[in-house]
């Protein structure tokens, strides 16, 4: 005997318990064996509840009073007792114990079940029926056992239960029909009913009924009965002539033209009915327009417009005149003698611009005036005032008030919404196409206004609250500097200077050579008696100046920042006279920022250093600057120039 699972299902045992199913020890790490553990837990439980319903309702006959709560279990035990008290009824009225009820598949079986005489008492297993389909069939030497089409074997390999081909989708059933499960099948039933006048056959197709031809039809002997889809109708067997009519037994019946007709002769006539038929007679007395035939038709006498609720005039004036009458219109109307009614006077289009002062509209039997907008009706109700809109403040500040309309102002530093007109907006002078230019440093806008700051420290607000002016330091006396040091003012700070003289050098106010900055600190050369080497060395003099320039916004064009002055040969001494004079940048030159070039002006050689491109500050460059006599192509003398360039983070 085979298992279908390599599991065990020891659920059964703790289930027949009444336990729970949702804390069974795991007899395995598969997940496999513990889905056959639950399921075989939950079946026990369920028909031990089911067996319980089905003994209730045999033992007792009742079950509305015998199960309470809201469990699985007692919802289990109260199905199994009302379907097995269905097929018990089914069996006292001798009816089939098949239900064609749409009942649940465990419903038909337990009903089923019990309508059976001698239905076992024995546990019910969810699976009742007596079909000797459900006995499985033994395979020979092959120790396993099968079962007949519409059933498959259970877990325990010996017993079989029927499928539900409605629930696996095995049916064949098509788009508007439902599949009703049946034991060892199912069978396909229309979803919606055939109508009056259709049979279902037992082909599942809707058949037309022949009342016809089963006599099921309403038609009285003088008529004849046609079948039509879905229904009949009634032929008469007697076909009328014109001018009569048939009746409900098919008798032809003459039509009284007469009454039935409206005007079936022309005025001046008489209708007489005949049998078929009817005759138009002329009337000999032919009254005229205002007067109507009497009552015997021997005479015309006038007709009264006027009487009735309204009359003839429609709520005006009425008078009756012999054959006529005559409208006394109100006020705003006039009488149409041709049409013979009151007509509205369109006083509008009568006195064009003579009523109204703006507008005119026409009421029936007046006209009334009106404005257009920016303008109020006056008490006259004829002109137009001017209506002052400023009273009730549309505009956000300022509003002046113009003839039928207003206009609304800004403050100075708003401007006026494009939205809606009204409103104002502030003025983002920071953000203008020119508010780079309002602040030299930081530009920060306020509501209707802005202001200028400067950089925290080194920095002050000039008088016109939108530049920035340097903080001497040095003058101030807020530096930091010792006493034995220099202080050098520069862009947004100081700077503390302390330079001596290297050796065989002295410090000295003299120059042959300037450079045009005041802060110049020049050391010359006294050399030692007898120091040969110092006597043949070219440098005659070390410079330190000291400038102090700020990181250009924008740099367009080369920046002359230095100027080197000397004499020229024919004013220097003797000794340099025939001397050329070489300027040339020794050290410091970053990203070759600098360049120097030789101008003569008058009786002065100048060397002219030159910023040629932009430096980002903060940051210090010392650049090494020589003026190199050259005689015969010898330095024969020269005059070194450390330039101190600071260059500050700011630009203004």
């Amino acid at each position: 005997q085979r298992t279908p699972f390599l599991c065990h299902c020891d659920g059964r045992e703790r289930g027949q318990d009444n336990q729970d199913c949702t804390g069974l020890p795991l007899i395995s790490a598969s997940t496999t064996c513990r889905i056959v553990q639950e399921q075989c837990c939950a079946s026990a439980i369920e028909d031990a509840g089911c067996t319980k319903g089905i003994n209730m309702a045999k033992d007792l006959g009742a079950c509305e009073s015998l199960f309470s709560g809201s469990t699985c279990e007692t919802k289990t035990s109260k199905m199994c007792c009302d379907c097995c008290l269905l097929g018990k009824a089914a069996q006292t009225l001798g009816q089939p114990c098949d239900l064609s009820l749409s009942v649940s598949y465990q419903c038909g079986l337990v009903s089923r079940a019990c309508c059976v005489d001698g239905a076992p008492e024995q546990e019910f297993n969810g699976n009742i029926t007596q079909d000797e389909h459900e006995t499985p069939v033994r395979i020979p030497d092959s120790g396993t056992c099968s079962c007949f089409k519409g059933y498959k074997l259970k877990p325990d390999g010996k017993s079989c239960e029927d499928i539900n081909e409605c629930l696996l989708g095995g049916h064949d059933c098509q788009p508007g029909e439902r599949c009703i499960n049946t034991v060892g099948s199912f069978r396909c039933q229309r979803e919606v009913s055939c109508g009056t006048g259709y049979e279902l056959t037992d082909s599942n197709v809707c058949k037309d009924i022949d009342e016809c031809e089963l006599g099921t039809h309403n038609c009285h002997t003088g008529f004849e009965c046609i079948n039509t889809r879905g229904s009949f109708r009634c032929k008469p067997k007697t076909q009328c002539g014109d001018g009569y009519i048939q009746d409900a037994q098919g008798n032809c019946i003459d039509i009284n033209e007469c009454l039935s007709m409206t005007g079936p002769c022309q005025p001046g006539q008489i209708c007489i009915n005949t049998v078929g038929s009817f005759n138009c007679q002329r009337n000999s007395v032919n009254c005229g327009r205002g007067y109507h035939l009497s009552e015997d038709g021997t005479r015309c006498v006038d007709i009264d417009e006027c009487k009735g609720p309204d009359g003839a005039c429609a709520g005006h004036g009425c008078i009756n005149l012999v054959g006529s009458f005559r409208c006394e219109c109100r006020s705003g109307y006039i009488f149409n003698s041709l049409t013979r009614v009151c007509e509205d006077i369109n006083e509008c289009r009568h006195y064009p611009g003579r009523l109204c002062a703006h507008k005119c509209d026409n009421v029936l039997g007046s006209y009334k005036c009106s404005c257009t907008m920016g303008f109020k009706l006056a008490s006259d109700g004829r002109n137009c005032d001017d209506v002052n809109e400023c009273e009730s403040s549309p505009c956000s500040q300022e509003c002046a008030n113009v003839y039928g309309s207003y206009q609304c102002y800004c403050r100075r530093g708003y401007q006026l919404s494009d939205v809606d007109g009204t409103t104002c907006e502030d003025i983002d002078e920071c953000a203008l196409p020119t508010g780079g230019h309002i602040c030299s440093y930081r530009c920060h806008n306020t509501p209707g206004s802005f202001h200028c700051t400067c950089p925290a420290s080194g920095y002050t607000l000039a008088p016109n609250g939108r530049s920035c002016q340097d903080v001497d330091e040095c003058v101030t006396g807020t530096h930091t500097c010792s006493e034995t040091q220099s202080c050098f003012n520069i862009q947004g700070g100081f700077k503390c200077l302390s330079f001596e003289c290297p050796d065989n050098y002295r410090r000295s106010g003299e120059t042959r050579a300037r450079v045009d900055r005041s802060d110049t600190i020049r050391c010359v050369k006294s050399c030692q008696p007898n120091d040969i080497s110092c006597v043949l060395d070219p440098v005659h003099s070390i410079s330190h100046t000291f400038i102090s320039m700020p990181t250009y916004r924008e740099f367009t064009k080369p920046e002359e920042i230095i100027f080197l002055r000397t004499m020229s040969p024919a004013h220097s001494s003797s000794q340099l006279g025939s001397s050329n004079i070489v300027f040339d940048i020794l050290e410091g030159n970053i990203q070759s920022s600098f360049d120097i070039v030789k101008r003569y002006e008058h009786d002065m050689i100048v060397g002219v250093v030159r910023q040629v491109k932009r430096l980002i500050g903060p940051q210090d460059i010392v650049l090494k600057l020589a003026m190199n006599y050259v005689t015969n192509g010898v330095v024969s003398h020269r005059n070194i120039v450390n330039v101190h360039i600071f260059v500050s983070e700011f630009w203004f």
